[in-house]
């Protein structure tokens, strides 16, 4: 995939810097999620004392959650009253350390506004049974939303337009990055983690090694010194310390050099990681856990939200509870634009399937206490306040003409004398849904739902809404009687998904980087 505008979004340089005149080559860059997970699963085992926890906590960054204006709804909890979490994995190319300098290359880009170049979002169930990770490539052309700077206030206003989603960050910083998932996805974002290159390779040490595969030798190197490297025998391989940091930024020598062979990559090693964190007899040495706490939590940048070691060590037992056979890898279903890629139409299933928290393995039970009715009694239809939104409208589309007016309408003719439509028509949902702010109104907003023919897992508890308000989706711009879509609940073939515990898949290497 291409450049950017501004001649940093292009090749992982390995090798790299960019040409003055004429295309900039992309700079290296680590895929840091490694060292997200390992400081998240690492910090939850070491005992290493309170005050040790203390210096640790002090080396954490913090930054705000969301710099935008959109604020997705936090999910509904099921019948045991458990939310899913959202943690939207964050890698910045920063070069301002010596350190990131180092191993990030390029001279000239020290100290330039960073890029989220690695980012992942990963959704752990509301019971806590499935992971699912999905990747976003660099060059996704998105629309960033207007973003303001909690240090300085400055206000970063709406891209014209789509560019980079990894430009995000450089608009007031990670919490901007949020904002441009949510804004993308609907998906509720509950916290972020940024890590830079340093302490990438130590930690890689840390676990003794990971074990990788390719279908044949490969070497790293094009004929003009691009590549990251990486030299390896065909078959099965345990890398650690930089020959790790080169895995997981080599572009040049897998599958077509793109950067989603390089995800492919990414998830592979991320998978072997957790199985060698669940398995390494090594990590129970104090010194190499200490070590590791050090150089994670000094190279990480989290939200209020995970800003203390307790916070991760929480958030680290919530991750240990699912096998890692119920982890799935995807990368967001794209098509090329030019140089660059968009998400597809297979991309917003993927995200629906996660806002509805259903696993993307497969292996979900049937939700069947979502469809169940509420024992909250309704209020006579008459007596039921509900107001009515035209969510028609589409990345695509136009709002449908005059949709609140006319459901608010179809409600009046059953009864529903206090309907009353919402004149914007700025709202935007692909699905009709009935959201109710508190549980003393879930049985009224069900009847709604039921009058219409609305299924009842399409009824949802929202602090959004201060009454019951209905938001006619996408899903009947036209007609008078609501037909719901039939629901394909199966992950997208293009998301490529690769289980957790998989240990037999294996690279395809490139001819021209055999030796």
């Amino acid at each position: 995939m291409g450049s950017s505008a501004d001649g940093r979004g292009g090749d992982d340089g390995e090798g790299g810097g960019r040409r003055r005149g004429g295309r900039p080559r992309r700079r290296r860059r680590a895929l840091k999620w490694s060292a997200v997970v390992l400081a998240v699963l690492i910090l939850g085992t070491a005992g290493t004392g309170y005050f040790y926890y203390r210096h640790l906590n002090g080396n954490i960054k913090k930054d705000a959650l969301n710099l935008g204006d959109n604020k997705v709804a936090a999910p509904t909890p099921n019948a045991a009253g458990q939310t899913p979490l959202n943690i939207l994995l964050i890698g910045s190319d920063a070069r301002d350390t010596e350190e990131n300098q180092k191993l990030g290359g390029a001279r000239e880009t020290f100290g330039a506004t960073p890029l989220a170049d690695v980012q992942m979002l990963l959704h752990l169930s509301a019971d806590r049974t499935n992971m699912s990770v999905i990747s976003m490539p660099r060059d996704t052309l998105v629309k960033i939303p207007k973003c303001t700077d909690p240090d300085d206030g400055k206000v970063y206003p709406a891209t014209q337009g789509r560019t980079m989603t990894n430009q995000s960050l450089g608009h007031g910083g990670p919490g901007c990055t949020v904002a441009t998932w949510q804004e993308l996805t609907g998906i509720h974002i509950d916290h972020f983690i940024m890590v830079d290159f340093a302490g990438v390779v130590s930690m890689a040490d840390a676990v003794g090694g990971v074990p990788v595969c390719v279908d044949a030798n490969i070497h790293s190197r094009t004929s003009d010194g691009k590549g990251s490297g990486l030299k390896l025998e065909k078959g099965t391989s345990y890398i650690q310390g930089e020959q790790a940091l080169q895995w997981l930024r080599t572009r040049y020598g897998f599958e077509d050099g793109s950067d989603l062979a390089r995800a492919k990559a990414q998830h592979m090693y991320m998978n072997a990681m957790v199985r060698q964190l669940r398995e390494n007899a090594t990590l129970s040495s104090p010194n190499q856990l200490r070590r590791l706490a050090e150089e994670a939590t000094r190279a990480m940048t989290v939200d209020p939200g995970l800003d203390t070691v307790r916070k991760l060590y929480d958030l680290s037992t919530e991750l240990r509870k699912v096998e890692p056979e119920r982890i799935t890898m995807t990368t967001m279903p794209n098509r090329y634009v030019g140089a660059r890629v968009e998400p597809t139409e297979d991309a917003e299933q993927l995200f629906r399937l996660v806002r509805e928290d259903i696993a993307l393995d497969g292996k979900d039970k049937t939700k069947k206490a979502e469809e169940k009715a509420s024992a909250d009694p309704a209020a006579a239809d008459d007596e039921i306040a509900v107001q009515v939104r035209n969510g028609t409208r589409t990345d695509t589309l136009a709002p449908a003409s005059g949709r609140a007016s006319t459901v608010a309408g179809l409600l009046k003719e059953e009864g529903f004398t206090e309907a009353v439509a919402d004149t914007d028509g700025s709202w935007s949902e692909d699905r009709t849904v009935v959201r109710y702010p508190s549980a003393d109104l879930e049985g009224d907003a069900q009847r709604v739902a039921e009058a219409l023919g609305i299924p009842l897992s399409s009824v949802k508890r929202s602090t959004d809404v201060s009454g019951i308000t209905l938001v006619v989706g996408a899903d009947w711009r036209t007609g008078s009687d609501y037909k719901a879509p039939k629901r394909n609940d199966r992950t997208p073939k293009s998301a490529e998904a690769l289980n957790g515990a998989d240990d037999k898949a294996c690279m395809h290497v490139n001819p021209g980087f055999t030796w």
